[in-house]
């Protein structure tokens, strides 16, 4: 098959194995392929989307040592490089979230760390629930949990769950591969939304192991798919393998659109512009404990704000109206 009958052949929504995942990975950026990559993924999220862009919103409620212990986070027990610890009150919470809200956002996530106890996640999402516009999707992204949780989870009300098998799952965190698969298979058999995301990408992955999460994300069908780069924070023992450039994030971003086929949104993390112009029509803004800063409040330093994300998004031609 030509390169040019592959990406026809993505376009169609056909199959696309791994050794051709693989392919499309390995184009040349000085190359022409490149730019069809590109143009065939952009188009894909133009036409399959209705030009829509997304804007979705986190908050992290607690900065704690976490045993999970990734060597990329910076609330790693081990390499904790956060200035202090804490946990959010609800007040503080529902502030912001009435900020979120007022400034546009389509689906809003919650975030813990994977020690965080699961009850009081609960309780928290009770309150945050009731102040929550049904219009607003409501994401968990916490630890890992069983079926009985998933189903708590979605009596609570939320609909849907970021989790995923990262790279290097087991090796660069404490967490056995099998845990994180029976948790997404929990959340699929619960019949809660998937958020997928293959991450976070260093210079040292391989195209294959790239491949394998991208494939893994097309298996659970998942409706909304991402891509992020490891961002290096200072203290943690993955900052000396350094980062992926924005055009290899562009790339990876522009194959995971094609061959996942999300129907409803595409993300690349961090946000960077060049992405919006490979299939992402969809960006965070982030707000509390991050792992991929050193500040408690990422909205002061890395996170962007609603209104950052939604005027990158205006910028790379995406309707932005129905915010």
């Amino acid at each position: 098959m030509t390169y040019r009958d592959l990406l026809l052949s993505a376009k169609k929504g056909e199959l696309i194995v791994k050794n051709d995942v693989i392919r499309l990975l390995n184009v040349d950026y000085n190359s022409d392929k490149f730019y069809e990559l590109l143009a065939t993924a952009n188009f894909l999220s133009r036409t399959e989307y209705n030009n829509q862009g997304l804007v979705f919103a986190q908050i992290g409620i607690n900065a704690e040592p976490c045993s999970a212990n990734c060597k990329f986070c910076s609330m790693g027990q081990d390499h904790y490089s956060l200035p202090i610890t804490g946990r959010r009150n609800i007040e503080e919470i529902l502030s912001e979230l009435d900020l979120l809200i007022t400034n546009g956002i389509n689906d809003f996530f919650l975030m813990t760390t994977a020690d965080y106890p699961v009850n009081d996640f609960m309780d928290i999402a009770k309150v945050i629930r009731k102040r929550l516009p049904d219009s607003i999707k409501f994401v968990a992204n916490i630890g890992d949990f069983d079926y009985k949780t998933a189903r708590s989870l979605q009596k609570i009300g939320f609909t849907g769950v970021y989790h995923i098998h990262r790279l290097r799952e087991g090796i660069d965190t404490s967490i056995k591969a099998e845990t994180r698969i029976n948790t997404l298979n929990a959340v699929r058999d619960a019949g809660l939304e998937l958020y997928y995301c293959v991450e976070p990408i260093g210079p040292e992955h391989s195209y294959d192991e790239i491949a394998t999460e991208i494939i893994r994300a097309r298996d659970y069908n998942v409706k909304v798919m991402a891509v992020m780069r490891r961002t290096p924070v200072k203290g943690t023992p993955l900052y000396e393998k350094g980062q992926i450039s924005a055009i290899e994030l562009t790339k990876i971003a522009a194959v995971a659109r094609l061959v996942t086929r999300p129907q409803r949104a595409m993300n690349a993390h961090e946000v960077t512009q060049m992405t919006l112009i490979a299939g992402v029509n969809q960006l965070y803004a982030e707000y509390g404990a991050n792992p991929r800063d050193t500040e408690v409040q990422t909205e002061k330093n890395r996170g962007f704000s609603v209104t950052q994300a939604w005027n990158m998004l205006w910028e790379a031609g995406y309707d932005t109206t129905k915010q």
